[in-house]
């Protein structure tokens, strides 16, 4: 199984995963031609997809997905909170799905958990194929015992660092935007993300990709340092998924 990155942040975020010859893009946050670039640039086509997985309905996750769904045929799978508040799915063979229920796409193994964000119902996800598993915890304002136990285990983790408590607390967001992105449905703090890390590292986790960096709250410095004091590593040995770039393949 490998995993690579079409772009992660506040201006779009999209995952593809792979296990074997099935590949399934996790969100879509971008335009139609700029997904498509996206996947050329990890020598992709659309057609080369399965479809689609959602977490939830915020423009920097969905706001592509239905434009790349009917142009390709593609299902997408989402929550029944998702597919309410999803503005532009007409045409698209969407598949709901239970937010504590995995399901399967071809050999890939997929496994939903609800997280807290303010979202009507966001999930994040696990993936498998019987063998590796990539966990991808974003968009949380914080942790729980749920969440812990879901990504207990997972060979490789997509980490959400997305700002800096005191860069946010002194930057440029309104103190009402400031109090969303800090609250416990917002998003994680460098601090939170280190010590969900702490409690699940173990010697099978070979990589941890910081990911939804902000751009105005935080630095890759920053997120990088956070994981890397828990991974005991150099911080430049810490991955950080870029918002212009993404991150290429990585196998797990």
């Amino acid at each position: 199984m490998r995993f690579a990155c079409l772009g992660s942040g506040s201006e779009g975020n999209g995952l593809v995963v792979e296990a074997g010859s099935t590949r399934v893009l996790l969100d879509c946050g971008f335009g139609l031609a700029d997904s498509i670039a996206r996947l050329a640039r990890l020598q992709l086509q659309a057609s080369d997809l399965a479809g689609i997985v959602v977490t939830h309905e915020h423009s920097d996750h969905i706001g592509g997905v239905g434009r790349l769904a009917r142009k390709h045929g593609l299902p997408v799978w989402l929550t029944a909170g998702t597919l309410a508040m999803a503005q532009d799915l007409d045409g698209v063979a969407v598949q709901v799905i239970d937010s504590h229920a995995a399901f399967a796409v071809d050999g890939l193994e997929i496994q939903p958990f609800p997280v807290p964000h303010d979202a009507r119902e966001p999930v994040q996800y696990v993936f498998g194929d019987g063998d590796r598993r990539l966990g991808v915890l974003t968009d949380a304002g914080c942790s729980t015992p749920h969440i812990e136990a879901m990504l207990c285990g997972v060979d490789a983790l997509v980490l959400e660092c997305n700002h800096d408590a005191e860069m946010l607390e002194n930057g440029p967001y309104p103190a009402s935007l400031r109090r969303r992105v800090g609250g416990r449905f917002g998003h994680l703090e460098n601090g939170q993300s280190a010590a969900l890390l702490d409690k699940l590292k173990h010697e099978r986790l070979r990589c941890v990709m910081a990911a939804h960096v902000s751009k105005k709250n935080n630095t890759p410095a920053l997120a990088q340092r956070a994981l890397a004091q828990v991974l005991d590593c150099a911080d430049e040995d810490v991955r950080v998924a870029c918002q212009t770039t993404g991150f290429d393949w990585i196998q797990v």
